[in-house]
């Protein structure tokens, strides 16, 4: 493999990494779950979810940042919508499905796990 390759192949990973970081928090998950629905106000989301509308702010200025999540202006709120439903979808779709193969090895993995320590990853 050519020298560029290889660097244009770790650029990529880098950037799949990135993605997939966007993911990585339960509660990101769970307001991209919930714009699967269709598209939903702040308040909505708190409601919804039972999380605090500073901690749903924060999320979906993270998401839209990463370019999954997209707002329009309603009145004097903004109103949020997947920015690709059907990619999006298809990836936790993927996403489940190999959770289902892996069993419970993902949530006992020591790095990553449920009982991981934060910043411990190898």
């Amino acid at each position: 493999m050519a020298m560029s390759q290889m660097v244009d192949e770790a650029a990529g990973l880098a950037v799949a990494g990135c993605l997939f970081h966007g993911f990585s928090d339960a509660s990101r998950l769970a307001i991209v779950r919930h714009l699967a629905l269709g598209e939903h106000r702040v308040v909505d989301l708190t409601e919804h979810l039972g999380l605090a509308q500073s901690t749903v702010s924060k999320h979906l200025a993270c998401l839209r940042d990463c370019g999954l999540v997209e707002s329009r202006p309603q009145g004097r709120a903004s109103v949020f919508s997947l920015a690709h439903p059907e990619a999006t979808m298809e990836l936790l779709s993927a996403a489940e499905r190999l959770l289902g193969l892996t069993g419970d090895a993902v949530a006992l993995c020591p790095n990553f796990g449920l009982d991981a320590t934060p910043g411990a990853e190898a």
